[in-house]
């Protein structure tokens, strides 16, 4: 890989940003937007044309950033719908451009690539489990602490996601097939043993989709796709249904979810074409507000230890976002919104599908999608740069040789 090309930036922040992640998980939104800016300037550089996004995939992403920016006319806080909005279709558009020029690389270059990626995860792996087992350590020490404080272990949960994300890509490293299970199974392990469901969740579904598509490449990510449009078309309905199910049994943090999602629903109801406005979770009418009395009796919560808890003033029905993605489309973008939303996962899979490696695609796509339905902010820009950086990493990974772990 030689210092001029396209691949050498990609390369880079794959060795450095899964360590990067669990020392600071916001470090993901400049590594991974820096090197896509540099993988576009050094294709622009050899070439004198700019890698304009070949596929649909960028450009829904890119129109799903213009609606938003669009909703700038009716959202309750317009700048920052406007500059999200801006945003989000600029990063898509350096996406598939990375994409666009990662696609033309030689064997060499692709085995080079595979090489990083596998380097940084054992990095990132290894930093995250001994920042686990030292009490966060590790990370106290980053921040200047003598003493790591208990909240520091929820700062894992990011880190753990990016590499639940980048784990499925391992199933594309130029390996036999025995040490590239070794690094699936053996990083599987470790995000099982640190602190977040969701990340444990995105990488065993991760890992079992690629081993899937080992044997269905065409239609496995095709499915994934499609599963995930129909989710984020789906979910109003399905989160209407909740105060129908046994909510109230499930553990008190789950339960809270369930609060959330059914409040989100209330308000989708209210603007369902246009929605409230991109970021406009933050400022929903009765977001900040305590659950009520009618919204417990409603789900059924009759515990009076539960009912207390809800009452705490930190409890709110609607805190920053709704912690699933597709609801967040739907309260911010309106039908409208998941629309373009679910015709970019549905081109997604189909891309997925053509891949070089379409295991490590879909495994990817996988991960992505528990983490976008369970976790975080739809529009955080070091979880975008993290997304888009893996489906950019795609086009430029190989098909595996010397193993059949990717078809």
């Amino acid at each position: 890989m030689t210092y001029t090309s396209p691949a050498l930036a990609i390369a880079v922040a794959l060795l450095v940003a899964p360590l990067a992640v669990v020392l600071q998980s916001k470090a993901m939104a400049p590594i991974g937007l820096v090197a896509l800016a540099l993988c576009v300037v050094a294709h622009l550089r050899a070439t004198r044309a700019l890698p304009w996004p070949g596929g649909a995939s960028a450009w829904l992403a890119v129109a799903l950033g213009l609606w938003g920016t669009a909703s700038a006319a009716w959202a309750a806080e317009p700048g920052r719908a406007l500059t999200t909005g801006i945003s989000i279709a600029a990063m898509a558009l350096l996406a598939g451009g990375a994409a666009r020029a990662l696609g033309g690389l030689d064997d060499a270059t692709r085995r080079a690539l595979g090489h990083c990626l596998a380097i940084g995860l054992c990095a990132g792996l290894a930093a995250a489990a001994l920042d686990a087992l030292s009490g966060n350590a590790i990370r106290a020490a980053v921040r200047g602490l003598a003493e790591a404080p208990a909240t520091l272990a929820f700062g894992l949960k990011p880190a753990a996601s990016v590499m639940a994300l980048l784990l499925p890509l391992a199933f594309a490293l130029p390996w036999p097939v025995l040490p590239r299970a070794l690094l699936l199974l053996g990083g599987a392990a470790v995000l099982v043993a640190l602190p977040g469901d969701t990340a444990k969740l995105a990488a065993l579904l991760g890992i079992a989709v690629g081993a899937a598509a080992i044997a269905a490449p065409r239609i496995v990510p095709c499915l994934v796709g499609a599963g995930l449009a129909a989710a984020i078309l789906a979910m109003p309905l399905l989160a209407a249904a909740i105060p129908a199910l046994p909510v109230d049994r499930l553990p008190i943090t789950a339960l809270h979810r369930m609060v959330i999602w059914d409040f989100t629903a209330a308000r989708i109801a209210e603007r369902p074409v246009l929605g409230w406005g991109l970021e406009a979770s933050r400022t929903v009418p009765g977001g900040r507000d305590a659950p009520t009395a009618a919204q417990l009796d409603r789900l059924r919560v009759t515990d009076t230890e539960r009912r207390h808890w809800f009452a705490m003033p930190n409890i709110q029905v609607l805190p920053l976002h709704p912690h699933n993605g597709a609801l967040q489309i739907w309260l911010e973008l309106g039908a409208i919104g998941a629309l373009i939303a679910a015709a970019l996962a549905w081109t997604l899979g189909t891309a997925a599908a053509r891949c070089p490696c379409p295991a490590a695609a879909a495994g990817a796509l996988a991960s992505a999608t528990i983490t976008a339905m369970l976790s975080f902010g739809a529009w955080q820009a070091w979880w975008i740069a993290a997304m888009l950086l893996a489906a950019a990493v795609c086009a430029g990974l190989g098909r595996s040789h010397g193993g059949g772990l990717c078809p």
